[in-house]
């Protein structure tokens, strides 16, 4: 039985790539590439003669079942994408979980990731952080998406292409608000660019500019709403009533408020004890 490594590439610069990296494509017996131009591009630089196999979200399921069978037959095999890490918003993680069904072994050999150096260089909160990959052309589910993490607070993390860029702005405007916002662009290639501003800021810079290269888009979370602010203690006091009215313990019921709420269960158990001794 072989092995599957997981292989990082440079995102852009060609000289982000480690000894390990260059190592593991130098041994393994194939290489199942999302492009086989690109990689063959990146293997013709370091002197790295492999044979390349094709993978990429088109390729169908006979293509993966045979990388899989090839590597139960004992050979090693690496799995790169264009740029990066494969495997994460990939077709690569259908392999990976395809060798989880079989038995077959996986390793990581990380290297370079957009999102990540994207988040590092945001100046925004990156103790948490939810990638989003790109958003969806089809409008419903596009506008189902953002809906749904409008209220977000982690840091979110979107793909975008140039010629969709500021419809993307447009909407963060509407479901997000006006937002801090870092656009990194070309990041570690020749024209690199980080920008930080407001959503509304960026819409206006890309009135008189023409967006060019990929862009990774870093959004600000949405600021955090207590839960007491919605309720008073008197309501949440009225709603562990309502459970205890359909048969929970009031204690239990404290409990589910105070979940409910924000308030803490203690102070509306004290509330309603109080209020039934007249307090």
């Amino acid at each position: 039985m072989g092995t599957l490594y997981v292989v990082g590439t440079p995102i852009g610069n060609m000289d982000d790539i480690t000894f390990r990296q260059l190592k593991t494509l130098e041994e393994v017996d194939f290489i199942a590439a999302e492009d086989t131009r690109v990689t063959l591009k990146l293997l013709n630089r370091y002197e790295i003669k492999k044979p390349l196999v094709s993978y990429h979200g088109h390729s169908t399921e006979s293509c993966a079942a045979n990388i899989i069978a090839r590597i139960q037959s004992g050979e090693n095999a690496a799995i790169v994408t264009d740029a990066g890490m494969p495997c994460i918003s990939d077709p690569g993680e259908v392999l990976v979980k395809m060798c989880a069904e079989h038995g077959i072994d996986v390793k990581v050999v990380p290297g370079p990731s957009a999102v990540v150096s994207a988040l590092a260089v945001s100046g925004l909160n990156t103790s948490r952080f939810a990638f989003e990959g790109f958003l969806s052309v089809n409008k419903k589910q596009r506008y189902d998406h953002l809906e749904s993490i409008q209220n977000e607070t982690r840091t979110l993390i979107f793909y975008e292409a140039p010629h969709k860029l500021m419809n993307t702005l447009q909407d963060f405007l509407k479901y997000f608000g006006d937002r801090k916002l870092s656009h990194c662009r070309e990041l570690t290639k020749i024209h690199e660019e980080v920008l930080r501003m407001t959503v509304s800021e960026a819409i206006e810079y890309y009135q008189s500019r023409n967006p060019k290269g990929e862009y990774v888009l870093v959004v600000e979370g949405a600021k955090p709403v207590s839960l007491s602010d919605e309720f008073t203690l008197e309501t949440a006091a009225q709603l562990a009533k309502q459970y205890v009215s359909e048969g929970e313990k009031l204690s239990d019921a404290c409990k589910k408020a105070a979940k409910e709420t924000g308030f803490s269960k203690s102070n509306i158990y004290s509330f309603i004890i109080n209020e039934e001794d007249g307090q």
